[in-house]
């Protein structure tokens, strides 16, 4: 509805806007405003924050990618050798480490000093090696150790001795105990030193390398 007031101008009254609802309308304003602002700088000053950081965590994942690249290809190399260790170990396993043993044997055989217990010497030693074979009387044999030994005694119990020393040797490992030991006295011959000697073989059998292992 449209309002006309016909009185004159100087009977007209001014209309203002009360002092209180301006005041409240510059509050809200006022505030709104300073809301507004806050809520701007909180954008701006936070998002710049996290890009901040995120730029520095991407600078950081940069320069780690080289170390996991070196650390993945060293993963990939280890498990190679392990796979070649254990190549190497199933190889070995059935291998005899005869260096050591023949080291042992003589240091068995020096045990005996220079006859004061036994004096003894080997020849012909030979060594056959073999896959486990079942034989129809005693255990499994895996190959043999065979030697024509002598005593430079006329006594026979040196050379038992000298097996005994043998049986509680490292040597021993890896072998079955060996037989009571048999020999032959050889003829007696003043122009040898010693003049007499008994003869016997030194027999061994070697256990199957899963069984000595």
């Amino acid at each position: 509805m449209i309002l006309i007031n016909l009185l004159p101008e100087e009977y007209v009254k001014a209309r203002r806007t009360p002092f209180q609802t301006m005041a409240v309308i510059g509050g809200v304003v006022t505030l709104n405003a300073v809301l507004l602002a806050w809520l701007a700088s909180l954008f701006f000053g936070t998002r710049s924050t996290v890009q901040s950081e995120l730029d520095l965590l991407g600078q950081d994942m940069a320069s780690l990618e080289p170390q996991v690249t070196y650390h993945s290809d060293l993963s990939k190399e280890n498990k190679q050798f392990m796979s070649r260790e254990a190549t190497l170990a199933s190889i070995t396993k059935g291998r005899v480490n005869w260096t050591a043993k023949l080291d042992q044997l003589v240091d068995t055989i020096n045990h005996g000093g220079d006859g004061e217990k036994y004096l003894i010497w080997l020849n012909d030693l030979t060594v056959v090696q073999s896959a486990s074979a079942a034989r129809s009387r005693g255990p499994a044999n895996g190959g043999t150790f065979r030697a024509s030994g002598y005593s430079g005694s006329p006594n026979f119990g040196l050379v038992a001795n000298f097996f005994e020393d043998l049986t509680e040797d490292p040597f021993i490992d890896g072998f079955y105990a060996p037989a009571p030991p048999q020999g032959r006295k050889e003829d007696k011959d003043e122009g040898l030193i010693p003049s007499e000697i008994w003869s016997f073989t030194l027999d061994l059998q070697l256990q199957p390398r899963a069984e000595a292992k």
